[in-house]
């Protein structure tokens, strides 16, 4: 059995949970609160839940909203003062007062709820509609409702969809069959494979959540957390603050201490890799030019350059060696840019810009910021042993400067 609890009261979510893992210890109950995460996407069905609970202090705004989307699982509503016949009439697949809880009623409008979802998934699934809603370019992969086209590139496409094992909306993105090149498709497969055995292994807030990979008519496919809020790019475009600019730069530093530490490097740090939560959190994504010295195999090799000109190491653009020093200079350049809103080094051409990151002096900050010279100077220092050594030195030196600037602010 699985259930999605919309509560916002904490004592109660417990008393829910305690209730139906008593009787059905092997329940997954996956709890949201809406003050803290916010609606539920309107694409969302929660089609991979056997029922909706959805708390008392909702209201029959949020259950006709619910309801109203066709193909929504089953809502019990959960209720001390909504008319049970009025919930019905707005599309409550059944109404429990929170004294009934603790008796059978309960029960039985859970499985009543389980039994009809189970059904309603069947038909789908078999349906023209629903095979349908599981193609995404020509592939077919079971569990996973198309929502929309994101956005399409050279080889991929990237979609929205509905996960039923993850319980959640999420970005599936597909390898389009290029005239069934077998050994395109291995290739894109193993980078596939890659990626996932990476982030999978390094399990950190910081990084993106992948779900699932696979191969499906002739299409690699991958699935990962999904970004409402989009990329870095947006929120620096907007504008930051110094404040908050730190405490993205000390969230990303975090995430590298992890990946290096698991003897990853990302080799393509920049702001459209570093996606938003709802929260604002942010979150490493793309690892398919990573550098895994933990693998035997390798995906590219050294005098081979990858990577994007305005926020590559002086090494990383001339197809030298690198290490961890070199995400820690991309990362000085994304610092430099949420700062300023102009990258450190600019050119009409990619080799250029490659020049410039080798010869031209790291620039100033504005007058602003010029407390944070010192830090800019140690991440774009043209030789490594110059930079910080490490993502745990750097995430130090951020945290500092964020420290100085949080009192400054307070005494001001």
């Amino acid at each position: 059995m699985r259930l999605l609890l919309i509560e916002d009261d904490a004592a109660q979510c417990e008393i829910i949970q305690h209730r139906l893992t008593s009787r059905t210890p092997d329940a997954q109950i996956v709890v949201r609160n809406p003050d803290l995460h916010g609606p539920l996407a309107p694409e969302f069905l929660a089609q991979g839940f056997d029922a909706v609970l959805l708390g008392d202090g909702r209201g029959l705004d949020e259950l006709r909203d619910l309801t109203g989307r066709a193909g929504f699982a089953p809502v019990i509503l959960i209720t001390t003062h909504v008319d049970p016949i009025e919930a019905k009439d707005h599309g409550a697949h059944a109404v429990v007062s929170r004294d009934e809880i603790q008796t059978e009623h309960f029960f039985r409008a859970v499985a009543d709820a389980q039994w009809t979802q189970s059904r309603a998934r069947q038909k789908w699934q078999t349906s023209p509609a629903g095979r349908e809603t599981q193609s995404f370019g020509g592939a077919f992969i079971r569990g996973y409702r198309c929502i929309r086209r994101i956005a399409s590139g050279p080889i991929s496409d990237l979609y929205m969809a509905e996960s039923e094992s993850a319980g959640a909306v999420v970005a599936l993105k597909v390898v389009r069959d290029r005239n069934k090149d077998q050994h395109d498709l291995d290739h894109t497969f193993r980078r596939f494979l890659q990626e996932y055995e990476i982030v999978q292994r390094i399990k950190h807030p910081s990084v993106v959540q992948l779900f699932d990979l696979g191969v499906s008519d002739d299409h690699a496919w991958l699935v990962m957390e999904y970004f409402k809020e989009g990329d870095l790019r947006r929120r620096m475009r907007a504008g930051m603050r110094p404040r908050p600019a730190l405490r993205t730069a000390i969230a990303i530093a975090h995430a590298l201490e992890a990946m290096h530490g698991a003897g990853v490097l990302h080799r393509d740090l920049k702001p459209g890799n570093v996606m938003l939560r709802e929260d604002g959190s942010p979150a490493l994504i793309d690892f398919g030019m990573s550098k895994d010295t933990a693998l035997a195999q390798e995906v590219t090799d050294t005098g081979l350059i990858f990577g994007t000109p305005h926020y590559m190491s002086p090494e990383q653009g001339h197809g030298e060696p690198i290490d961890a020093r070199s995400d820690l200079y991309s990362l000085g350049v994304i610092v430099y840019e949420m700062l300023t809103r102009e990258k450190p080094f600019a050119a009409e051409n990619p080799m250029a810009i490659i020049y410039k990151h080798r010869k031209e002096p790291v620039p100033r900050l504005p007058e602003p910021f010029e407390g944070l010279q010192p830090i800019i100077e140690r991440f774009l220092a043209k030789d490594p042993k110059d930079r910080y050594q490490n993502a745990a030195e750097a995430r130090q030196a951020l945290e500092k400067a964020y420290r100085f600037l949080k009192t400054t602010a307070e005494a001001t």
